[in-house]
């Protein structure tokens, strides 16, 4: 039986084929894990979907946000993707959290902001949209974030100190000894980081992962592209939303992986089948409001 350091942010998964569990033994690294993998999703379904959604008054949805409140609902549904590697041990967080990013303003030197939120099971579209909205707001008009400050106070040491901060840091973040406070509101701590380059006008990007923290899954969602699809015998234009995720294939093989991707892309090009008709999710949340 697998035994590991208990930690405050998982579980440790013991009932894992020997292949599984050797593996963060050989390949030690998260860049030497790393599987990349593209879906282009027809997008045409979605937003239609958020334009009914929003003509029946709800608070007002984004591409993006409905991404982010698939993705969550998909790592609930599927809770081999939401693990993680500490200490070349296998855990299951204990929640889902994503990770991403707010600029404060669109300038090329303006800061970017990082948001880490956790999504509840069965957490509702329009409690999603107003609970990042206040947090957006947030990011963008308060001063320093506290994981910045944690960061300003690392920078602060004299750089062969840091570097050995850096080491104690990692070394107690493998035995499942540090502080809470430490990675409560780091985003790296997180099931993914989600990347919204589409906001930007800028087409995916393959994003590398990060050794500090144990986050293991980027999304990178890109812009909007008209592309020729053939259809029946016929070339038709369809909207497509790139999709490029970065993977650690230490947390789940590659099959479970895909499968899950392509389960994402199912609830984005077909919403109506998983949260059914917009102008009824808007008048069930006004009623459980009492709006």
């Amino acid at each position: 039986m697998l035994t590991g350091p208990r930690r405050r942010d998982g579980r440790l998964v013991t009932d894992i084929p020997d292949e599984r569990a050797i593996m963060p033994f050989i390949m030690r690294r998260r860049t030497e894990s790393t599987v990349y993998f593209e879906q282009l999703v027809d997008i045409a379904a979605a937003q239609t979907w958020i334009e009914r959604w929003n003509a029946a008054g709800g608070p007002r949805l984004s591409l993006f946000v409905l991404v982010l409140h698939q993705l969550a609902a998909l790592l609930h549904d599927r809770p081999r993707m939401n693990r993680f590697v500490a200490g070349r041990r296998l855990y299951e967080r204990d929640g889902v959290y994503l990770s991403f990013g707010a600029m404060k303003e669109f300038a090329d030197n303006a800061p970017l902001e990082m948001i880490k939120r956790r999504f509840a099971p069965g957490e509702s579209l329009a409690s999603v949209i107003r609970s990042l909205d206040t947090e957006i707001r947030t990011a963008r008009t308060a001063g320093v974030a506290e994981v910045d400050k944690e960061v300003k106070l690392f920078l602060a040491l004299p750089t062969p100190l840091l570097d050995v901060a850096v080491s104690v840091f990692r070394w107690l973040d493998a035995r499942g000894v540090l502080p809470s406070a430490l990675t409560r509101s780091d985003p790296m701590y997180a099931s993914a980081v989600v990347s919204n380059l589409g906001s930007l006008k800028t087409d995916a990007a393959f994003h590398h992962l990060y050794e500090h923290g144990n986050c293991p899954l980027f999304l990178v969602v890109g812009r909007i592209r008209p592309t020729p699809v053939a259809d029946d015998g016929q070339i038709r234009i369809r909207q497509v939303l790139p999709l490029r995720w970065t993977f650690d294939e230490r947390i789940e093989d590659g099959l479970y992986a895909a499968r899950s991707a392509e389960l994402l892309r199912g609830r984005l090009e077909d919403p109506l089948r998983y949260l059914g008709p917009p102008e009824d999710a808007v008048r069930h949340q006004a009623v459980r409001e009492g709006t």
